[in-house]
């Protein structure tokens, strides 16, 4: 057995590890219009043990590659589902996407479920208040931003990252973690507030993935292809948006094709709480979550899937230092909590469903991020 050690503060060489990126919420379709879901569902395989897998299968037939039932690149484990929708019929207020994983042989190597999605009508139009949040954008959640001209699907670009520079991708999202930031101190602090995210608030977007980070933005409502400067509602899913350089002369976020610039608004002389903007200046934004499962195989051919997958999630410490309570389930079947026993190197479940664990020695675990 690998030490829990080694476990917890280190990738074991054989670790493969699938990832589910998709939105919190997807829009009905109504009729015979189909409203794909927008980010599409994504997924991403990483670890280094895929690569054994491969190199392994070099010599042994029955060992082939995993395979991704949509439009796939497999040279970068990616896959994108982008014919996803959800019809008036189905009467489901929450949904979960279900990935079945297959090596190229037919083999089966799991099943892996998404978090839950919300399913909306439409974009809410109502001036949005805090008494319901449930649409609401907190500070330090994760979203995606698109851009979309004239309603067509085609023309569809999303703010990601590539080479260590903000891009508009018309195949890949990613996911930004946006924070509200508190304006009393300069830029070099930034220091980062709790809360829902509303019209004229100084944000920051981080880029999940890479750490790329944009400047102290303003984020204004648009309407009309107008920024509205005295607007500060919160900010609702699927919201059309824009997002000003702080300290700026009316510099704007904006795309242009691939590229991702800034654009300066032109002022309306009438209206003084208002700039016009141009289109790749006009942003949809959406929360959108992740969700990761990570597995390490022998390097023999496994004949059962690997799901259920167990998740955690949390990790309690109790007053006895070795002791902790350890929370999680078998995804979505939501099964007992899940508790274990170490000695020495050895890890062994307990007989025992309330989920207290006994842990390692002090000296021999580092701290769980």
């Amino acid at each position: 057995n690998h030490s829990v050690e080694r476990r917890i503060g280190e990738k074991l060489p054989a670790d493969q590890t699938v990832l589910i990126l998709h939105a919190k919420v997807a829009q009905k379709s109504y009729g015979n219009e189909k409203r794909f879901f927008c980010p599409p569902p994504c997924v991403y395989l990483s670890g280094p043990g895929w690569k054994l897998k491969q190199e392994q299968g070099s010599g042994h037939a029955h060992c082939p590659q995993p395979t991704l039932g949509c439009s796939s690149c497999p040279p970068q484990g990616f896959g994108c589902a982008k014919a996803l929708y959800i019809s008036d019929a189905d009467k489901r207020k929450h949904f979960r996407l279900v990935l079945k994983l297959f090596f190229s042989n037919g083999q089966e190597i799991g099943t892996f479920h998404s978090k839950l999605i919300k399913v909306i009508s439409k974009p809410s139009q109502k001036k949005q208040s805090l008494k319901n949040t449930d649409l609401c954008i907190s500070s330090g959640s994760k979203v995606s931003l698109f851009n979309r001209l004239r309603s067509q699907t085609v023309s569809t670009r999303y703010l990601s990252v590539e080479g260590g520079a903000f891009i508009a991708s018309a195949r890949q999202w990613a996911a930004f973690t946006l924070h509200l930031a508190d304006e009393r101190y300069n830029r070099s602090e930034f220091p980062l507030r709790e809360g829902y995210i509303r019209y004229g608030s100084v944000v920051q977007l981080i880029c999940t993935a890479t750490g790329v980070t944009l400047p102290p933005l303003i984020i204004r409502k648009v309407s009309k292809q107008y920024a509205m400067l005295d607007v500060d509602e919160p900010i609702s899913q699927l919201h059309k948006c824009a997002f000003q350089f702080q300290g700026s002369d009316r510099m704007y976020l904006c795309l242009s094709t691939e590229k991702v610039i800034q654009f300066q608004a032109s002022p309306c002389p009438k209206e003084a709480n208002r700039e016009l903007l141009n289109d790749g200046s006009c942003w949809t934004i959406i929360g959108t979550e992740m969700v990761e499962y990570t597995f390490s195989e022998s390097l023999a051919c496994a004949r059962e899937p690997v799901s259920p997958v167990p998740l955690i999630a949390a990790l309690q410490v109790g007053r006895a230092p070795a002791l902790g309570r350890l929370l999680g389930h078998l995804h979505p079947q939501r099964a007992p909590l899940l508790g274990f026993s170490w000695r020495g190197d050895a890890a062994r479940p307990l007989p025992c469903s309330s989920g207290l664990c006994a842990g390692p020695g002090r000296g021999a675990k580092q701290p769980v991020p």
